[in-house]
């Protein structure tokens, strides 16, 4: 496995995770789910390459079977949260039919070619195992289609590459080997009950608790997505739900927008100033003048985290399978930003006769990816054991 290269990304309505494994060599990426055309004449062109951050400066362009426009050029990432026209993703949107959801893992996955093959113009990049995500709610009906259309090879396109000299372009052929689908949530487990490296069970009172069962409520930016685990196997009867972090962050944008003359450049940007603590919640909307946000802040995330625990409830008293649950966990990266509040409404829960003791684990908001790249290793080391297996029976054969 150390001679091949996997590629995990866990496709996030905020954010793409990514955890990567070349050769044994591990690498870790992060990107804004933020698209925008581009525009040559709009361009401005940077004072100095040497001040220009190449990761904050994507811009591609993208030519694949998977990408139904082949003729537009984009920003993507922080690059394209800064533009007037940046494109968020859509409320319930379709990861596995959406271009950009293609735009943006390939981009991704070009970048890092790119940091691998530093100064090269064209760069030939494989991906031996490709382990991606999709939402419960998507997983049964898209993960096949989802898988065809990001297997074979793709040609990306990185135009205005600071350092480089004319024409400033790179080009990816990248080449996707083999891919495997996991849905979230389910992935999330993996991620808590195995050893990244060893692939062998970690925690074994987190698997001897699935005997009775356990709920894992995984909240994103527009599903929550629920699993149910009895004797180590997701449950059928336990789905995800609509539902997740982005209205609230829209109305506490917008709320900023209005009373304080302050526009955030993306979700993503707002969700940094959440994560480094309530000390950073401001913003300066003119120089020197600070104001404090937190009174939009803390309201939103008080009724997100009382919806939460309702959508826990109503899984909890619907599916027969898990009805003994006697584990209850809390995982994605919303759940990490609103933990306190989720804490606290979890309190009020109790006094009300519906206790919901919830586990809030390290890393919670990582754990998708980790759990990807589980996925990715082990599907690669069964692949070699069954090419050993073959080349093992010719040999026999003569």
């Amino acid at each position: 496995m150390d001679r091949k290269n996997l590629f995990a990304v866990d496709i996030g309505n905020s954010w793409y995770k990514s955890l990567t494994y070349d050769y044994g060599t591990e690498c870790q990426y992060q990107l804004p789910n933020a698209i925008a055309i581009f525009d040559e004449e709009f361009y401005e062109k940077p004072y100095d390459d040497d001040d220009v951050d190449f990761q904050e400066n994507l811009i591609i362009e993208v030519k694949s079977p998977a990408i139904v426009d082949k003729r537009e050029i984009y920003y993507i990432g922080k690059a394209a949260a800064k533009q007037r026209d940046v494109s968020l993703t859509a409320y319930h949107n379709q990861k596995a039919t959406e271009d950009r959801t293609y735009i943006l893992l390939f981009g991704l996955a070009a970048y890092h070619a790119v940091q691998l093959h530093h100064g090269e113009n064209e760069i030939d990049y494989t991906i031996d195992q490709l382990a991606v995500s999709l939402p419960t709610t998507q997983f049964k009906e898209k993960k096949e289609i989802f898988k065809q259309r990001l297997l074979g090879t793709h040609t990306i396109i990185f135009h205005k590459v600071p350092g480089l000299a004319e024409p400033k372009e790179v080009v990816i052929k990248l080449k996707i080997e083999d891919v495997i689908v996991g849905a979230e949530g389910a992935c999330a487990y993996l991620g808590l009950t195995h050893d990244i490296d060893t692939l062998a069970i970690k925690d074994d009172s987190l698997v001897n608790d699935s005997r009775k069962g356990i709920i894992i409520g995984d909240l994103g930016g527009d599903s929550i997505d629920f699993v149910g685990i009895k004797n180590n196997k997701p449950v059928s009867s336990v789905e995800g739900q609509t539902f997740g972090i982005n209205p609230f962050l829209d109305n506490i944008i917008q709320k900023i927008s209005k009373n304080e003359m302050y526009k955030f450049d993306s979700r993503a940007e707002l969700e940094e100033k959440l994560a480094a603590g309530q000390s950073e919640w401001y913003v300066e909307p003119y120089a020197g003048v600070k104001k404090d946000i937190s009174k939009y802040i803390i309201p939103q995330l008080k009724l997100m985290a009382v919806k939460y625990l309702e959508h826990f409830d109503r899984v909890r008293s619907t599916s027969n399978e898990i009805k003994g649950a006697t584990r209850y966990i809390a995982v994605g990266g919303a759940a990490k930003l609103a933990q306190k509040q989720i804490q606290e409404a979890a309190v009020k829960w109790s006094e009300r006769g519906r206790p919901i003791h919830l586990t809030f684990p390290e890393n919670m908001e990582k754990l998708n990816v980790v759990g990807l790249m589980i996925l990715a290793k082990m599907k690669q080391l069964k692949n070699e054991q069954e090419q050993n297996n073959t080349a093992n029976l010719n040999f026999i054969k003569g």
